[in-house]
């Protein structure tokens, strides 16, 4: 049977930004259990490539490598071409090099720490957790108010900002020691913690995601009301900057820019209830999957590029500069087989 209809566009002027950013972007979709690449064909449209992973999670990329969660591992890709080299057009290939099994922890955001290697939110187990050589992970940090690690969702801790090579910031939908605690908290609920300091530094929020330092500045999205903004690190006062019209997780930056992913609310309890839901219906707009280019000087939307079909859930999105049209290896046709690259070494 055939996969249900897939459409994106971008807004009008979304490809000459992206083109003039020398860069693309990456996002994944747990719902469909996709990994896409946006980027630039050489006649100047857009460039779509998409590989399939279950259950696609937090990404993180730094230079030429990228970290992918997935449903029961966490995926290390590099990129095989050098600089100025392509492969029938694009200008990056990320193979899927070397997977961790960690079962389904429920990875969510990922870092990479100074020493290269990644640092990631387990969240069935609430906390921070690096890869283990024997072991499905290695816990490295939980809220001082979790008493012990177990395999509850107590506090729906989800989202992690880096900052100089370590964790910093992380986000949890609220503050509870109990399974499935969090549900009972999702409108207002949402705290910020300093992952140094085991220190809150903003409360109040509603189902708080992907927070991000740039610039020196604590980004983080309100997802609960649409709204992206900054935290205040001294008063813990949230500024929203933009209302977007979904659920919003997943954000990077790209110069001046934002960059955030929207989501079409489920019809389920997770999503009930919300002010997003409220402030949509007064704005009379529908949710929309996608993601959203922010202008951080104005805090107007610049630029979109919106989805249709299968796809109605987003859950990260990193920025890749540098490449126009990356692409990525996955495996489902035989290309995985021949696509070889020995390292080079005097023998």
């Amino acid at each position: 049977m055939a996969e249900p209809a897939f459409s994106a566009s971008g807004s009008r002027l979304f490809t000459s930004w992206l083109t003039g950013a020398k860069a693309s972007l990456a996002f994944t979709t747990y719902q469909a259990g996709k990994v896409f690449f946006i980027g630039m064909q050489p006649d100047g449209r857009l460039s779509i490539f998409e590989r399939t992973f279950a259950r696609s999670m937090g990404l993180a990329a730094q230079d030429k490598r990228l970290w992918m969660a997935t449903l029961n591992q966490l995926w290390r890709f590099e990129d095989f071409l050098e600089t100025g080299e392509q492969h029938n057009g694009f200008d990056a290939v990320y193979v899927p090099l070397e997977s961790r099994t960690t079962g389904d922890v429920d990875i969510h955001d990922i870092g990479i720490q100074t020493n290269g290697q990644p640092v990631f939110v387990t969240t069935l187990f609430n906390c921070l957790a690096v890869p283990d050589e024997t072991h499905s992970f290695r816990p490295v940090w939980k809220p001082p108010f979790i008493d012990r690690l177990v395999a509850e969702d107590r506090c729906h801790l989800n989202g992690l900002a880096m900052e100089d090579g370590k964790a910093k910031y992380v986000s949890m939908v609220s503050t509870t020691n109990i399974s499935e605690g969090w549900r009972e908290h999702r409108d207002n609920g949402g705290v910020i913690m300093d992952v140094e300091s085991n220190e809150i530094v903003a409360t109040g929020l509603s189902m708080p995601h992907s927070p991000r330092v740039h610039n020196g500045d604590l980004w983080v999205l309100n997802a609960g009301t649409g709204e992206f903004g900054k935290i205040d690190r001294d008063s813990g006062t949230f500024e929203p900057v933009a209302f977007c019209q979904g659920f919003l997780r997943g954000l990077t930056f790209i110069g001046d820019h934002a960059v955030v992913g929207l989501s079409k609310p489920r019809e389920n309890k997770t999503f009930q209830g919300l002010a997003l839901n409220d402030r949509l219906e007064k704005e009379g707009v529908s949710p929309q999957c996608g993601l959203k280019v922010i202008d951080l000087k104005t805090g107007a939307v610049a630029h979109s590029f919106t989805i249709e079909g299968v796809v109605e859930e987003l859950y990260d999105v990193v920025a890749l500069p540098g490449l126009i049209r990356p692409m990525a290896l996955g495996f489902k046709t035989e290309e995985i087989r021949h696509y070889l690259k020995p390292a080079k070494v005097d023998l």
